[in-house]
């Protein structure tokens, strides 16, 4: 089978042939149907050999991942052979306190017992077939669209759990910044205005993702590459926003959310960015009684959540379309920031 793999540290992925996987007790073997592209894959591809910590290589890709179930291993109850369902990226355990929760993406044990999500560690879903390791990291999409529905598994759930959290902060009234309309910006405008009553002001350095902003629901954007951007966002909220969400996560994102979070505001980290960039906490660093979060995915039950608002059409990925020949261009394309929302590989 076909598979777009990660084979050498610092070299651009490639398109391979593979050994078609076949499943265990209690795994799922799916026909991938669509793979969602996201910034984590560039940032693994970026890593040096010293800090690589993401398993072995050759490592195929792919952590956004939806296909119709092709086969089931013994034991396998949940689902069964033709289901559409959507992979839960960040397994765990299954049996610690986060994990009985449904927080696998807070596993106190994943470490420990080395399980390493698919496409960051584990084989992904960007590849003609793939291997869950449990039908609890299954979610039904039912008729959802395969290539917009990937996405929804990160560039979706991601920021539905950073929103989500943020909610009591979040009534009429208040102001939220949106550093970042791209990819996973533009999802989360729209989450922000399916579940709240906030006026939402978006950020970037691209005009074309600012006109997806609007799109998507922002009432207000501005070039966070303006010199006078503070300022601007500063009036713009009335003084401060109750919530900045940087979905960049690059050192210029951070410094701009520090300068106009509200005193008693939050700042959300979501964007991961190139990693290595920091913000100050302190005294005369942030306005007073202001707290600064880092998230990491969301719950099997907020990815639920999240398939049932784009279920009923209120949340809606913009997405880029490509064959799987055609994945090492749509990487490029993901490196250079042209793309306008999310690249996904359709397998059919």
């Amino acid at each position: 089978m076909k598979a777009v793999q990660y084979r050498q540290i610092g070299a651009q992925p490639e398109v391979v042939e593979v050994e078609a996987p076949t499943p265990g007790p209690g795994e799922v073997l799916l026909r991938v149907t669509a793979a969602g592209l996201c910034h984590s894959d560039v940032f693994v591809m970026s890593v040096p050999a010293e800090q690589y910590a993401f398993g072995s290589l050759p490592l195929t890709l792919g952590h956004e991942g939806v296909g119709i179930v092709a086969e089931v291993g013994a034991g396998v109850r949940s689902v069964a052979v033709g289901d559409a369902v959507a992979v839960y990226g960040p397994w765990g355990c299954g049996t610690c306190l986060p994990c009985s929760r449904g927080d696998e993406n807070y596993c106190e044990r994943a470490s420990e017992l080395g399980i390493l999500p698919p496409g960051l560690g584990s084989p992904g879903a960007m590849a003609e077939y793939m291997v869950v390791d449990s039908d609890r990291h299954l979610v039904p999409i039912f008729d959802l669209d395969p290539a917009e529905a990937a996405p929804l598994t990160d560039a979706g759930l991601t920021p539905y759990h950073a929103i989500k959290s943020a909610l009591p902060k979040l009534g009429a009234g208040t102001t939220a910044v949106v550093l970042g309309a791209g990819g996973l910006g533009h999802v989360g405008i729209q989450i922000l205005a399916a579940l709240t009553g906030t006026r939402i002001v978006a950020l970037d350095v691209d005009d074309a993702k600012l006109t997806l902003a609007r799109e998507s629901g922002a009432h207000e954007t501005l070039r966070s590459d303006d010199p006078d951007v503070v300022a601007a966002v500063r009036a713009a909220t009335g003084g401060g926003a109750s919530v900045v969400f940087d979905f960049a996560g690059f050192q210029a994102s951070l410094d701009v959310a520090r300068q106009v979070v509200a005193v008693g505001g939050d700042i959300h980290i979501v964007g991961i960015g190139m990693g290595g960039a920091t913000i100050p906490v302190g005294f005369f660093a942030t306005p007073y009684e202001t707290a600064v979060l880092t998230s990491y995915w969301g719950s099997r039950s907020e990815l639920i959540e999240v398939v049932e608002l784009a279920r009923r059409g209120q949340i809606r990925v913009h997405v880029e379309r490509f064959g799987i020949d055609d994945a090492p261009a749509a990487y490029q394309k993901l490196h250079n920031g042209s793309l306008r929302g999310r690249a996904v590989i359709v397998m059919d």
